[in-house]
């Protein structure tokens, strides 16, 4: 897939596909922070040295395939405009470190988008490795496959008390990050996701937005990853994880019935109100569309919509992120001529799909 790809089109191969609890949980990641043995790590490295990494992932593993992971591509982060950087980061791709601080970075992304391998981030390396609905598991296995292919030719700084070396601390040991991107509607309208938040960040996991650190959770989309990663091993990790997450698939199925046997005609009301904006907006914000887009979500899993695909939404998601819209239009967009053009792309968009 050529960058253009990666930079058109809005929604990642691996996001049509349907996973375990989809209607909840979106998505399950897996991230590995590594480094090199011999190199300073990139917070304090020369650019000759951040350099020898980026040739290295250039000359190693651009247009390479691993087992189901087909053409890999290499991009140099100077080789992009700031606007392809933004529709990488809302595409979840690099994160926003990548595209605002390394000039030296480097992305490597494999066709189907489900793997991103971040260089020259906070960490030489990031791998990502994205499936959809609840897969921890299988992301894990997985990751630890390309991890292994990595090392076939890197030799990573590690410690034998200590486990992998990071920049940061808190990525120590087994440099895992695990997260889920969870869809939680009905636990935001009743409110009892501000209760929640708290007792899950005791458990050392911590609740962020769709962007993770810093991000805000709009659209009612919560990120859930683990913060601990020295002194247990990924497996434990991963199992504390679930274990929180299948309790929120639990409590947000057991409120969304609520709603529905007790506030009905209120919850139905919400829900068309949205659509109708969707479709009838001439100027939207990009938070009004977050809200929306998640009340006709919830829409289609209770079943009061069914002329809608949650592809679409999803498509939705992305496309009306600022950088896909300006990347869209070919153009700079003020603030006003985004909410004017995001209006315009989502009702051409809900037209197509009838």
């Amino acid at each position: 897939m050529s960058l253009e790809q990666f930079i058109n089109e809005a929604i990642s191969p691996w996001m049509k596909e349907e996973g375990p609890d989809s209607d909840i949980v979106m998505s399950s990641r897996i991230r590995l922070a590594r480094n090199f043995e011999r190199l300073p790590f990139p917070i304090i490295a020369e650019k000759e040295d951040l350099q020898e990494v980026l040739n290295l992932f250039d000359t190693e593993y651009h247009h390479r395939t691993y087992k189901n992971y087909h053409d890999l591509e290499f991009v140099r982060m100077s080789d992009l405009q700031p606007v392809e950087k933004r529709v990488l980061v809302e595409k979840h791709l690099i994160s926003p470190h990548l595209a605002d601080k390394s000039v030296q970075g480097g992305v490597l992304i494999s066709k189907s988008e489900q793997v991103s391998v971040m260089v020259n981030e906070e960490d030489h390396i990031r791998v990502q490795l994205y499936f959809p609905g609840f897969q921890l598991d299988k992301a894990l296995d997985q990751a630890f496959e390309i991890d292994d292919w990595l090392e076939d030719k890197i030799n990573f700084a590690f410690d034998e008390s200590k486990g992998y070396l990071t920049s940061c601390p808190t990525n120590v040991g087994t440099g895992l990050r695990a997260s889920v991107m969870m869809h939680l509607p009905a636990l935001a309208l009743t409110q009892k996701i501000n209760r929640m938040i708290p007792a899950i960040s005791q458990l050392g996991l911590v609740v962020r937005g769709i962007y993770g650190e810093g991000s805000e959770a709009v659209g009612n989309i919560f990120q859930i990853s683990n913060q601990v990663t020295l002194g247990r091993s990924e497996y434990d990790i991963i199992e504390d994880l679930k274990s929180v997450v299948q309790k929120l698939v639990e409590q947000e199925r057991k409120a969304r019935r609520l709603l529905v046997e007790q506030s009905e005609l209120q919850l139905e009301d919400r829900i068309f109100r949205s659509y109708g904006v969707l479709e009838r907006s001439r100027i939207i914000e990009s938070k009004e569309t977050a809200k929306c887009l998640s009340d006709v979500r919830l829409g289609i899993d209770v079943g009061y919509i069914d002329n809608i695909s949650k592809t679409i939404l999803s498509e939705l998601m992305v496309l009306t992120q600022p950088g896909f819209l300006q990347q869209y239009a070919g153009k700079s967009l003020t603030p006003q001529e985004r909410d004017i053009f995001r209006a315009s792309l989502i009702r051409e968009r809900l037209i197509l799909e009838k």
